[in-house]
């Protein structure tokens, strides 16, 4: 029984003998991106630098949208939901600047982005503080391209995820070529970030708010484009604070218009696991001629196409061109790309990338197109982000090695695997010793008098 128990204990411990941490190439710069396409260092739409204090005055609130329940891939056990709380209460800004209270939705089931103190004997309970902000994407639409700039809303929901009655501020920076369009209770403070005033929420309150943000005529040759939001809640008597952010993406239609083309990318997006996912792109050529096809990827930071397809090459670490061939008159081609994201880029999710479509007719002129695509993580959504752990005993030991400083290149339970090995051996050994000679023993001793046979007389 010895023997068995410590054989499966190192046979556990024997695959994190051979782990290795992967390594991520990055790829070496390129070319100047052409002019005139996403991604281009053009000017960006400066804003003034705030000269007075932060706002007092909370933006203006309205009901949240309802919340989503669809189900996060896990690739190894479920996630615990925790249970649903109070019905959310109106919250109360000074002074109040809406008459229409929230709508009443249990509050969400992810906790906000706070940082207790490890768990330990004598470890201080767990903050009553709590937070949650996400966002919606600024979407544009095909009246965009025939305006100098265009004025939309950025919708911002946050939620009192604590247990007591929270003061909760807002700040937000917006990318090179939005502007904040006039939002009330908030003012700029430089390098794109704005910062609002406070509201006044009780536990369990889920609300939303619209930033007003102006897009410029000229940002599409900026895209991508994304942004971030960030809330902070306190609450009078406790120290420490609450924090939690969500980035937004801003999302272009294609264009400007040419005729003779089309485009159109998918949605990207990232499981749990934070493994590569894929993006696919359709160039159509709506035309009477056939055409010779090109694409362009341009990704933000943090993301990026590890191996290129054949037909493909990296331009530089953002940019990827591809060889479409040729596009037949009234017909399209697909392009499937593998796409990489780091950690940090996941949490930032969601992102925005970029496409540049071009087809180049026989004996016409070259059309091009560009739009932006969406780019999310399912890790974005979780707190605190980690990577899941292999199940059974593996993940035990694997965790239990991760923070080993052995000289000898083996954990300490690697090393008690391996002592109750010899441990066992040696009884089982001593065992087979002691049975032997106590066989012997019987075999060879004197027989016993009471059953020996009489002497002959």
């Amino acid at each position: 029984m010895l023997l068995a128990t410590a054989l499966a204990l190192g046979v556990a411990a024997l695959p994190g003998w051979a782990a290795a941490a992967p390594t991520l190439a990055r790829s070496a710069a390129a070319p100047v991106d052409p002019a005139g396409e996403p991604g281009d260092e053009t000017p960006p739409v400066v804003e003034p630098t705030a000269t007075e204090p932060a706002p007092t005055e909370a933006p203006s609130t309205e009901p949240p949208p309802p919340e989503t329940t669809a189900p996060v891939p896990m690739p190894t056990e479920p996630a615990a939901t925790t249970p649903a709380g109070p019905a959310d209460p109106s919250p109360v800004s000074t002074p109040p600047t809406t008459t229409a209270p929230p709508v009443s939705v249990p509050p969400p089931t992810s906790g906000p982005t706070v940082h207790p103190p490890a768990p330990g004997p004598g470890a201080p309970a767990p903050s009553p503080l709590g937070v949650r902000v996400s966002t919606e994407d600024v979407t544009l639409t095909e009246a965009y391209w025939n305006a100098e700039s265009t004025t939309t809303t950025l919708r911002v929901t946050v939620t009192n995820t604590g247990t007591v009655a929270e003061l909760i501020r807002l700040s937000y920076t917006l990318p090179a070529g939005l502007t904040d369009a006039g939002t009330v209770g908030c003012a700029p403070a430089g390098g794109g970030e704005h910062r609002c005033g406070e509201w006044t929420t009780t536990a369990g309150s889920r609300f939303s708010t619209l930033v007003q943000v102006r897009v410029d005529g000229a940002a599409w040759r900026q895209m991508p484009l994304s942004g971030t939001v960030r809330v902070s809640a306190t609450s009078p008597g406790l120290t420490g604070s609450a924090d939690d952010n969500e980035g937004f993406a801003v999302l272009f239609p294609p264009g400007p218009p040419v005729p003779g083309i089309s485009l159109d990318a998918e949605e990207v997006t990232f499981d749990i696991s934070g493994g590569p996912s894929e993006l696919g792109i359709r160039l159509g050529n709506t035309g009477k001629v056939d055409a010779a096809g090109r694409i362009e990827v341009v990704l933000p930071d943090g993301v990026t196409v590890p191996t290129p397809p054949a037909g493909c090459v990296a331009l530089s670490a953002r940019r990827t061109r591809c060889d479409a061939g040729t596009v037949p008159a009234g017909d399209a081609v697909t392009l499937r790309l593998p796409v990489n994201a780091s950690a940090e880029a996941q949490r930032e999710a969601p992102l925005a990338g970029a496409v540049v479509g071009r087809i180049d007719p026989r004996g016409g002129r070259a059309r091009q197109l560009q739009m932006s695509f969406r780019i999310t993580a399912a890790a974005a959504m979780s707190t605190p982000i980690a990577t899941p752990a292999p199940a059974g005993s593996q993940g035990v030991l694997a965790a239990a090695g991760a923070g080993s400083d052995s000289d000898d290149g083996f954990t300490s339970v690697q090393r008690t695997a391996m002592a109750l090995i010899v441990v066992s051996v040696l009884l089982v050994a001593l065992a087979l010793v002691l049975a032997t000679t106590s066989l012997r023993r019987r075999l060879g001793g004197p027989a016993d008098p009471a059953h020996a046979p009489a002497p002959p007389e």
